[in-house]
């Protein structure tokens, strides 16, 4: 067994799952499961790790702020590629398991590193519209209006 995951290999898990994805996003239900049971492992990694996983709780960002149409500037391929993403990091036949210390990362890493280079401008200018000052006046998601 390798050692590593090479980002063709990553790129290569990616495009396998990108139906699987589009079933996720056509599924509420399955959705919010999927992104909780992501955020439950994001927060058990290392903090050395590498800096491509601080990234994760963005992309969820982005990928709820598209769900609920509250952002849509982003590509809906880049979104069903981060989906896909997700699916391996939660549920994928990982090639290196995760319980071998941290050489089972190396391909979860090697994976959110090809998402990362995917959407890294649409992560970037989603960033820069959630930290909007100007974003704070708009009216509110509800439409309702306070006289």
């Amino acid at each position: 067994m390798a050692a590593d995951m090479n980002l063709d290999q990553a790129q290569t898990a990616i495009d396998g799952g990108l139906a699987k994805a589009k079933e996720y996003l056509d599924d509420p239900a399955k959705m919010d499961e999927l992104l909780a049971q992501l955020q439950e492992k994001v927060k058990d990694l290392p903090a050395t790790v590498g800096s491509a996983f601080a990234s994760i709780p963005t992309m969820v960002e982005m990928v709820k702020g598209y769900l609920t149409q509250e952002y849509t500037e982003v590509s809906p391929k880049v979104v069903v590629a981060l989906v896909s993403s997700f699916l391996y990091l939660v549920k994928g036949k990982d090639i290196i398991p995760d319980n071998i210390p941290i050489i089972g990362l190396v391909d979860d890493l090697a994976v959110v590193t090809v998402a990362l280079k995917l959407c890294e401008p649409e992560l970037e200018a989603f960033k820069a519209w959630r930290d909007s000052p100007d974003r704070a006046l708009q009216e509110p998601a509800s439409g309702i209006v306070e006289a």
